[in-house]
């Protein structure tokens, strides 16, 4: 029971994402030793949309487990707001070896033509025009994709979207921006 003493001292008893008392509990952030205290909502991923905006705040935490629990979250969701959240995030380079450490832990390590880490939510650019088998259409080099989805299984697999399309494209047609 330590640790979530602890844990509800660090965060003053509230949620570290959207500041609620109630239904708080340890959360894990996987990969890593560290752990978050949550309500229930922001520990389901259930949670409507708006209820993420929240993220925009707690990315300002100046507990490097949060922040790095904040930009993975983001890179979850799949809306505007959310990448340009991310991407505004300054994390220092600990911290952002902290983020990534559940990706690199998983076994899958998915990299770029340049060998650069891709991570859930990033943004990319085409580096090559590749045609889209089945849409009719051709994804020109230089279109940045953002907010890239990995393929779990695969490491030469991510998914975006493309012209309104969701697409498979192969890592290495593509550098991380």
């Amino acid at each position: 029971m330590a640790v979530i003493d602890d844990l509800k001292a660090r965060a003053g008893g509230v949620c570290e994402f959207c500041g609620a008392a109630e239904g708080l509990a340890a959360q894990d952030l996987a990969g890593t030793d560290e752990q978050l205290l949550l309500c229930e909502t922001c520990r389901s991923d259930d949670a409507p949309e708006a209820h993420w905006r929240c993220l925009e705040g707690a990315a300002w935490s100046a507990i490097p487990a949060v922040q790095a629990a904040v930009w993975r979250k983001l890179g979850q969701i799949d809306a505007p707001w959310a990448q340009e959240a991310r991407d505004g995030m300054m994390l220092e380079p600990e911290v952002q070896a902290l983020a990534e450490a559940g990706q690199v832990a998983a076994g899958v390590v998915h990299r770029d033509s340049n060998g650069a880490i891709l991570a859930q939510g990033d943004t990319v650019t085409l580096i090559k025009d590749l045609p889209v088998k089945g849409a009719g259409f051709t994804a020109k080099r230089g279109t940045a994709v953002r907010g890239i989805s990995l393929v779990a299984d695969n490491p030469a697999h991510i998914e975006g979207r493309v012209e309104g399309q969701r697409i498979v494209i192969l890592t290495e047609f593509v550098k991380k921006r």
